[in-house]
This record gives C-alpha cells, sequence and structure tokens, in this order.
C-alpha cells in the first residue's frame, strides 16, 4: 500500500492526499479528453464547408486550440507519474485495462496533426506543409510498431478473457488506422510526388486498421450473443466500434479528392478522378451503414441502463467515434450535394458538441469529487489490489478487504 496516495485516518479527521500524490491514478485513459476535443476541432472545421455561420471558425479554433493545451498538460501529468513512480510505465503497458487505452495516445496526436492541415497551414507558409509531411511518417511508423506490439502483449496476456471483451480491443489498430485520415486531411496540400506516396500508404493504414477491426468484431458479437452486453460502467465503450468504419468512411472520399492530377499512371487524371471518387462515394455509403448499426446497439445499451453509468474517462467514447461518423454524413452529403445530408451532419456536430460540455462538466466534477484519480476508482485498479493489498472505504468510512 502507498500511504502517501491512500486516505488516512489520524483520529475523527481524515487526511486526503494531495494532487500531486493523485497523479499516481493519473492512466492512459485521460487522453481520450483531448482525443474527444480535438475530434470535435477537425469537426468543425469539416463544418465550415456545409451549413455554416459566421464566427463557427474562429469556434473551430478555439476548440483546437484547448486541444493543444489539454494534450500538453496530460503529457506532463503522466510524465511525472511515470517519473515519481518508478514502474509504473511498465505497468500501466501491460495491464489488462490501462494498457488497452495507451492507443488514445497516438489518436490524441491524429487529431492535432489533421488540425494542422484544417487549421495551421492555411495560416502560416509553405514550411509547415513540410512538417506536416514528415510527422505523417513518423506517426505512419510508430503507431505501426505500437500496433504490433500492443496485440502481441493482449494475445498473450492470461488476464483477458472473452468474456471481458469490449470494442476497446480494437484502440491498439485505431491509431495506425487513423494515418489514412491524416493522410486525406494534408495529402493534398502536398506536392504531387509527395502527396501520392502519403496516399498510397493511407489507404493501406485504413485498409488495415477497418480489417482488423472487423476481426475483433466477430469476438465482440460472441461476446454479446453469449454474455450479454458488458457491465453498465464499460458500456460507453461500445461506441468505439462506430469508429473504424466511420473513419474509414472519411479517409477514402477523402483520399480520392485529394488524388493528384499530374500522375498520369492509370491514364487521364480527370477520368481517374472522377472514378476514384465514384467508388469512394460506393464504399463509404456501403460501410457507412455498419457504423449506424453499432450505433443504434451502443445507444440501445447505454439508455437501459443510463442511471447507473457513473462518470468514468471512457465517456468520451460518446464523443470521438461519432465525430468520424457525423463527418461521414457530411462528407457524403457534399459529394452528393445534397443539403439534406448535410443538414442532418450539422444537427449531429451541434449534438456532439452540447454532449462535449456535459462530459467535460462531469469530468470536472469526478476530479473534485474523487470519482477519478483516486484510490481504486480508475483503470490501474487492479494493479493496485494485486500488488499492493489493497483497501475500500465503503460509505460510512469503514475499511474493507476488497
Amino acid at each position: 500500500m502507498y500511504p502517501d496516495i491512500m486516505e488516512q485516518r489520524v483520529g475523527r479527521k481524515r487526511i486526503r492526499p494531495s494532487w500531486l500524490a493523485r497523479l499516481k491514478h493519473f492512466t492512459w485513459a485521460n487522453f481520450t479528453l483531448p482525443m474527444a476535443t480535438g475530434g470535435l476541432a477537425v469537426l468543425l472545421a469539416e463544418q465550415t464547408q456545409g451549413f455554416t455561420f459566421r464566427g463557427l471558425q474562429t469556434i473551430g479554433k478555439f476548440f483546437y486550440i484547448l486541444d493543444l493545451v489539454f494534450f500538453s498538460l496530460i503529457v506532463i501529468a503522466i510524465m511525472y507519474r511515470f517519473a515519481k513512480y518508478p514502474g509504473t510505465l511498465k505497468s500501466s503497458i501491460v495491464h489488462p485495462t490501462e494498457g488497452l487505452f495507451l492507443g488514445t495516445a497516438p489518436l490524441s496526436v491524429a487529431s492535432i496533426i489533421s488540425g494542422i492541415a484544417r487549421y495551421g497551414i492555411p495560416a502560416c507558409g509553405p514550411w509547415l506543409v513540410v512538417v506536416y509531411r514528415v510527422l505523417f511518417w513518423a506517426y505512419f511508423a510508430i503507431t505501426f510498431v505500437l500496433a504490433v506490439a500492443q496485440y502481441a502483449l493482449l494475445f498473450t496476456s492470461p488476464k483477458l478473457k472473452l468474456s471481458d471483451m469490449t470494442p476497446a480491443w480494437c484502440l491498439p489498430a485505431f491509431g495506425f488506422m487513423l494515418s489514412g485520415v491524416i493522410a486525406s486531411s494534408g495529402a493534398g496540400l502536398q506536392p504531387p510526388d509527395q502527396g501520392l506516396p502519403m496516399l498510397v500508404a493511407g489507404l493501406g493504414a485504413q485498409g488495415f486498421g477497418l480489417l482488423v477491426s472487423i476481426f475483433f468484431y466477430a469476438c465482440y458479437v460472441i461476446r454479446m450473443i453469449q454474455y450479454g452486453f458488458p457491465a453498465p460502467n464499460s458500456r460507453p465503450v461500445m461506441f468505439v466500434a462506430v469508429g473504424p468504419p466511420a473513419f474509414t468512411s472519411v479517409a477514402i472520399i477523402g483520399m480520392a479528392n485529394d488524388y493528384p492530377a499530374y500522375y498520369g499512371f492509370f491514364g487521364p487524371d480527370q477520368v481517374t478522378i472522377q472514378i476514384l471518387r465514384v467508388l469512394a462515394t460506393v464504399v463509404c455509403i456501403f460501410i457507412w451503414f455498419l457504423s449506424l448499426w453499432f450505433f443504434c446497439i451502443a445507444a440501445v445499451a447505454n439508455l437501459a441502463v443510463w442511471r447507473e453509468i457513473s462518470f468514468h474517462l471512457n465517456w468520451y467514447s460518446y464523443i470521438f467515434p461519432n465525430v468520424g461518423f457525423t463527418i461521414a454524413v457530411i462528407s457524403v452529403g457534399k459529394t452528393l450535394n445534397s443539403s439534406g445530408v448535410i443538414g442532418t451532419g450539422s444537427a449531429m456536430t451541434v449534438l456532439l458538441v452540447a454532449g462535449w460540455l456535459v462530459i467535460f462538466l462531469n469530468h470536472i466534477r469526478a476530479v473534485w469529487t474523487r470519482q477519478i484519480l483516486a484510490d481504486g476508482k480508475d483503470e490501474d485498479y487492479y494493479v493496485n489490489e494485486k500488488h499492493h493489498n489493497h483497501v475500500k472505504k465503503d460509505e460510512d468510512g469503514a475499511d474493507k478487504q476488497a
């Protein structure tokens, strides 16, 4: 047991740990905050091309700057945790719950890089185009290594069973998959000889992420057939299943639009571009309904137990996967020149922004009331329970063994 991070009693007085001591429980799941915030920033940039109003671009920039601030603070906090408490880095990676959220860190970076194309490059010189390209290839390589390493740990962990399966198991592949989204955002701004390799790599990464996710979907559906829905507090993560087909829809339409007009390998470029855009739109619509089905299943499961769901950082799963779900709607609306579809995407955007505000306020409240960042409350709970003889407190303050 760590006495510096546990509530202690001196007579009738309860001594609570300091804010710095509470960072012992600052887990990878905290990256879900910048992940969702950056996703909203990208969504709002996309929305400025649909139904818009004066000041929407400014709101998008505000969310993007807020994303950068959150990401920086979270990196500092988690580095403090690993430096202050030796061994927690390794424990967090191999942990059966917290380790799955390691994938949220690269997802946060993906939102930041995509935001550079939306907000940074239009306001800066050509140097940022080069930086974007370097960031893409670095992200592409690092996230592939992470995907291989994390799944190697996942497949050999004796602690994970099919009965514990949630769509969070897709997160290690999710980061690499978003290389396709990054390519679709910025490849069109690159010189043609640099943009095409990005598109090819992005398409491969997007295909990898979608196919791996489909493999896990099979396990996920079997798990629900055999054991039913996950526990109430795990049900927000069910929305993660919405993400892979939704973001794949976004990526393939974006990459088709960014195909360089000076390549000529497949014949006349204008014909090639037209064919690619038609194919991308058809495939987008084809797989988007898989996202819709997973969205409806997750919504039904969450609404059935909404009174039992207490705040956890996985609530941001309500936002980020549905960002891709919404951008896909807007992208199809633009391609088909349908004001009705674009309007639907705009309404979904408003709901996501409102949802983010509600979740963020609950996040602040949960930190203040010690619902999170407290012993036995976070994703690292089982590590404490196994290795540190974790002690729970019941409501009246009496100790009892976990």
